[in-house]
Formats: C-alpha cells, sequence, structure tokens
C-alpha cells in the first residue's frame, strides 16, 4: 500500500535497497482484498438512506409570487429602463424575510418563528421587481398556505409602511396649512382696519402672498392624499396543483450507497494500516529479507490446474537446487497450512525419480495422502521428453531404489496403441489413484507409499524420516507450534507465505525466530490463499 523500504535484512538482487513505487494496482488491491467490509459499509449506508426516504416524508415547496411597484404621485408615468432601480428590491427582500413577516405567520399558522424563517425563502430575479415567496412543510396544504400568507403579509407591512410615511407627510402639511391659516386671518383683520392707506395697501400685497402659499400647499396636501401607496400584488398564488416535492428522493439513495461505499474505503485503508498483510513478492522480501523461490498461482478457472502444476514444479527445482541428499526441508509458515503445497512439492520432487519421505507430527497424513494423490492424478507426463537426471556429487551412489538414469524408452506410453504422442509440454494424463502400484523402474511399493513418476512419496512421523534421503516436513504453524522451527534447526526452512492472509509483522517474526535458532532459510514461496 505504500512504498516499501528496505527489509531487515539484505534482499538479493539488483533490486536491494531501493524502494518500490505505489501502482494503481497497489492502490485498489486494499479495498479489493477488503471488499465484504466496503460492501457492508455501503448496505448500511443505502439502508440508511433507504430509512429516511421511507420514514420522514418529502418536504414539500410551494410558491406565490408577488410583483413590487414603486410608490409615485403619478401612476402613469413610465419607470424607463431602469425598472428594478426604482424599487431597492434587496431592501423589500430583507423586508420579505424580516421580523414582522416572519411574527404575521407564526401567529396565523403556528410555530417557531426560528422554523418559520428557515422554511421561508424569497427570490429575487435579477432586473426585475418580482419577488417569489417559496414555503417548504411536510403537507402540501400547510405549504400553499404559509406561502400565500407570507406573500399578504409583506404586502400588507409594505403597506403599512407606505401609509404612516403618507400620514406624517399629511400632518406636517396640515400643520403648516394651520398656521398659514391663522397668519392669513390675521392679516385679514388688520387689512380691515386699515383702508385706503399705504400700510392697508401693504397688508393687502402680504395676504395676497399668504393666499398663493395656502393655495400651494393645499394643492401639494391634496396630490400627496392621492398617492397610490399599494406597494404591489400578488400575480401568481400557491395552490395545491403547483406544489412540488423538494429534492429528489432517488437521489439519496445513490448518495447513502456511494457515501457508505467511501466509508468503508477508508475503513479498510485505516485497517489495512493497523493489519498490514503480504500483498506481492515485493512486500515478501521486504519483510523477510529471503530470496524468492517461486509463486504458486490459483488456476485461472475451475479444473484448470496447469498453472498451479507448472509453478510448483519450478518451485521444486529451485529448492532441489539449494539442496543435497540427504536433505531436511521444513515448510514453515506464521498461522497458515502448508499442507497442499507440501503435497504439490512433494510430487514434483518424486517425479524425477526422487524417493521423498513426507513428515507430519499434526495428525494430518491423511490429508497429506489425500493431495498427493489427487496432484499425481494431474501429473504432465510426456513421453517424447526425456526425464532430465538429477546431477549427484561425484563419489555419490544414487539412493535406494533410484531410477534417475532409466532410459525413457523403458517407461510404459500411457497413450494407447497408433496414437501419436502429444507435443504439449503441459499435456496431462491421469493416473490411477492407489496407493500401492508398481512404478516404472521396477520396484514394488509398500502400503504407505504413493509411486509417483520414477519415484515415490512415503508418509509417516519425523522421527520415521531419519534413515530416507529427502525428508519433506509439513511444519505445523510456528505462532502455536515451535516444532518447525526446531525440525529447522537439523535441516534447512522454506517458508510459506500466503498473499492476503500472511501479516507482515507474523512473517518478520518468523523470519527472526528462525535466524536466532541458527537456521538460515532457502528462501520463501508466495501462494494465493493456500490453493497449490
Amino acid at each position: 500500500m505504500t512504498d516499501a523500504a528496505p527489509g531487515p535484512w539484505p534482499t538479493d538482487g539488483p533490486s536491494a535497497g531501493t524502494s518500490r513505487a505505489v501502482t494503481l494496482t497497489d492502490l485498489l488491491r486494499v479495498p479489493m482484498h477488503r471488499l465484504r467490509l466496503v460492501v457492508a459499509v455501503a448496505m448500511v449506508g443505502l439502508l440508511a438512506a433507504l430509512g429516511y426516504v421511507l420514514l420522514v416524508p418529502a418536504a414539500m415547496t410551494a410558491s406565490a409570487v408577488v410583483a413590487v411597484r414603486p410608490v409615485v404621485t403619478d401612476a402613469f408615468t413610465p419607470s424607463g429602463a431602469g425598472a428594478d432601480r426604482a424599487v431597492n428590491m434587496n431592501v423589500e427582500s430583507g423586508i420579505a424575510t424580516g421580523t414582522e413577516v416572519v411574527q404575521r405567520l407564526a401567529n396565523s399558522a403556528g410555530g417557531d418563528p426560528r422554523d418559520i424563517r428557515n422554511a421561508l425563502e424569497v427570490e429575487v430575479p435579477t432586473g426585475g421587481q418580482i419577488l417569489r415567496f417559496s414555503y417548504q412543510a411536510r403537507d402540501a396544504h400547510q405549504a400553499v398556505q404559509s406561502a400565500n400568507l407570507a406573500a399578504e403579509a409583506y404586502l400588507s407591512v409594505r403597506r403599512a409602511m407606505y401609509e404612516q410615511q403618507r400620514a406624517e407627510m399629511l400632518r406636517s402639511y396640515d400643520e403648516s396649512i394651520t398656521k398659514v391659516v391663522a397668519q392669513q386671518t390675521a392679516l385679514q383683520k388688520r387689512a380691515n382696519t386699515a383702508k385706503d392707506t399705504a400700510a392697508g395697501d401693504a397688508l393687502v400685497a402680504e395676504l395676497s402672498g399668504i393666499n398663493n402659499q395656502l393655495t400651494q400647499l393645499n394643492a401639494a396636501r391634496t396630490e400627496i392624499a392621492a398617492v397610490d401607496v399599494n406597494p404591489g400584488w400578488v400575480t401568481q398564488t400557491a395552490e395545491k396543483a403547483l406544489v412540488t416535492s423538494a429534492g429528489h428522493r432517488p437521489l439519496y439513495l445513490v448518495a447513502g450507497l456511494l457515501g457508505g461505499a467511501l466509508v468503508g474505503i477508508v475503513l479498510a485503508y485505516l485497517w489495512e494500516s493497523t493489519d498490514r498483510r503480504v500483498r506481492s513478492v515485493a512486500d515478501g522480501r521486504d519483510a523477510s529479507g529471503l530470496p524468492l523461490l517461486g509463486t504458486v498461482r490459483r488456476p485461472a478457472f475451475r479444473g484448470s490446474p496447469r498453472a498451479v502444476d507448472a509453478d510448483v514444479r519450478y518451485v521444486a527445482m529451485a529448492v532441489a537446487e539449494r539442496v543435497r541428499q540427504p536433505a531436511r526441508v521444513a515448510l514453515v509458515t506464521a498461522r497458515e497450512d502448508a499442507t497442499a503445497l507440501t503435497a504439490g512439492l512433494a510430487v514434483a520432487l518424486a517425479v524425477d525419480g526422487r524417493e521423498v519421505f513426507v513428515a507430519d507430527d499434526s495428525g494430518r497424513v491423511e490429508r497429506l495422502r489425500a493431495s498427493v494423490l489427487a496432484d499425481r492424478g494431474r501429473l504432465p507426463i510426456d513421453p517424447s521428453r526425456p526425464l532430465v537426471p538429477k546431477p549427484r556429487p561425484a563419489g555419490s551412489t544414487p539412493a535406494a531404489g533410484a531410477a534417475a538414469d532409466t532410459p525413457p524408452a523403458r517407461r510404459p506410453s500411457p497413450h494407447p496403441p497408433g496414437a501419436r504422442p502429444s507435443t504439449d509440454p503441459d499435456a496431462t494424463l491421469t493416473l490411477p489413484r492407489v496407493s500401492s502400484a508398481r512404478p516404472d523402474n521396477g520396484r514394488v511399493i509398500g502400503p504407505d507409499e504413493v509411486a509417483v513418476g520414477m519415484g515415490s512419496v512415503r508418509f509417516g512421523t519425523w522421527r520415521q524420516g531419519a534413515d530416507h534421503g529427502l525428508v519433506l516436513f509439513n511444519a505445523p504453524p510456528a505462532e502455536s507450534d515451535e516444532r518447525g522451527v526446531a525440525v529447522a534447526r537439523q535441516g534447512s526452512a522454506v517458508v510459506v507465505v500466503e498473499r492476503d492472509r500472511t501479516r507482515q509483522s507474523d512473517l518478520r517474526r518468523l523470519v527472526e525466530r528462525l535466524r536466532a535458532a541458527g537456521v538460515t532459510p532457502l528462501g520463501f514461496v508466495l501462494t494465493r490463499n493456500g490453493r497449490a
């Protein structure tokens, strides 16, 4: 999942001490391996969204439209191109969502003013003099009633404000007219007492000016009183037929599923950070510091064992290259079971004429025998390709019953008479699954042995295999049983690592125990899910 740091011990090859770049496959491997966790959390998110959709009713939205008009003295005067500038729509929107409108809604419909303020929304289209009142409620009737009530409350509040302004102006004009009338009355009395005099003429001229002023004040008052203070009108009332459901309910399900999947992926990475597993060959090298002996892949599909058989044969070649008979090889794991790989490795080593003894002190002999018989049944045999004898050190003698130098002509042909032998190197032939038979070299196989090609596989305990040339010990998991490490001290060890199952901490601890016991492992084998 992260860049691999150099292992605790130097690794072999040119990649020693170098870091590994993280690829897209590495990033996807963790959530794919934790797919159950990701799917489970995604289903929880989907169920939560489904419960919300089913249990919580959808919010119904109703809308009412109010056309706002400027209050002018002449209603027929065109407003011009800047109609929206005649009235400050931002101020009108603030009034529409103000305290007075909300309080009137609360008094009429009941409810908390804070909830009403959150449910009420006023939209102002750009460049127009329109207010769109939208109200969300759980019931369509309540949404329609509240939207219409909000529009009427706004108009009522705005009309009251204009009427108050007009009343103040009229009161101011009335006071001015009252003062001018009082002056007019006083001048009229003085003019009546001073007739045909210069002072009388001056009073008459002054009285004429006051009369003109009084006429202007009365005209202005009449014009103010005639102003239409209607702030607008409702152009579209909210109706049940026009009520819409707020939001898209199916999107909640999609959001719940995607949100749950995202949370599951995050949890998978958190789990991986605390429980690191071996995901690749590079992880195995970094965690163990051992060379790779081979990888055993899972079949591409059920009933296709060719890839697995070929992988096991290559692992057997790598093991045989590093050991010389007599050899004691323990297949050790941290917590996993290596029975399938032990059986496959025994068959691959015996096919060239070796006498292999498989030891197991954990009561898994019957499982080993069944696995050996199954692997022998799909053993690839090609009579046109001679067997390659295992090279022996100078001065050594072949083991009893060994027939590595037997020419291939002595082997009976597995093909029916007249049939051409196959040239496919991976061609397979199903042999009879019997526990006692006569191998190609003519030696009689005992009841506790299985004939495999030119050799045989025998089963028993570790003590029973002391006199045999090649002994494979199917060691129990080292975390719970130390016999595998104890046996490895008498020979060598092969560390079996299962991809996506073996913890890196367990692998490091196992290699440390082997090295502390004085064992130098031959290397490690990477398998998948324990299937050979």
